[in-house]
């Protein structure tokens, strides 16, 4: 005896294709059960909080007198178009932190009231940034400490 199966009637028909549809390509039909990214932007976030940021390094009294004496310096030469190479905190725009960056360049202003450095270039350094200060002028100067 034989069972019967509620679609027996149609198991061994030839697929139907239909005349109005083209047939899908086994791309098309693949990326229809692809895995997707359910959670948009997770992974950027991870990223982001696994980026690592330098902290600000406070500077004692004695290394702020010092910076202030090289600027001074620099500000006094500002018509020989010194040069300079300035370390400086750039703070992160998205996190706590920052990093530091080292930028040499002509100095073509120093402003005392805004408290920032213009180079030739056109960046801006403010002055509260500085971590140091090296220049070829400062060698036929004496610092105080």
């Amino acid at each position: 005896m034989t069972q019967s199966h509620r679609y027996d009637d149609i198991i061994h028909l030839p697929h139907p294709i239909s005349p109005r549809h083209p047939r899908m390509s086994a791309l098309s039909r693949a990326a229809q059960f692809a895995p997707f990214a359910a959670l948009s932007g997770y992974g950027d976030a991870i990223e982001e909080t696994g980026r690592l940021t330098d902290s600000f390094i406070e500077q004692d009294p004695s290394a702020i007198s010092l910076l202030e004496q090289k600027l001074q310096l620099l500000w006094e030469h500002l018509s020989q178009k010194p040069e300079a190479v300035f370390t400086y905190f750039q703070p992160d725009r998205k996190k706590s932190g920052g990093a530091y960056y080292t930028l040499s360049g002509t100095v073509k202003k120093i402003d005392p009231i805004e408290r920032k450095i213009t180079l030739q270039s056109g960046t801006c350094i403010p002055m509260e940034a500085l971590l140091s200060v090296e220049s070829d002028l400062f060698s036929a100067f004496p610092m105080d400490l």
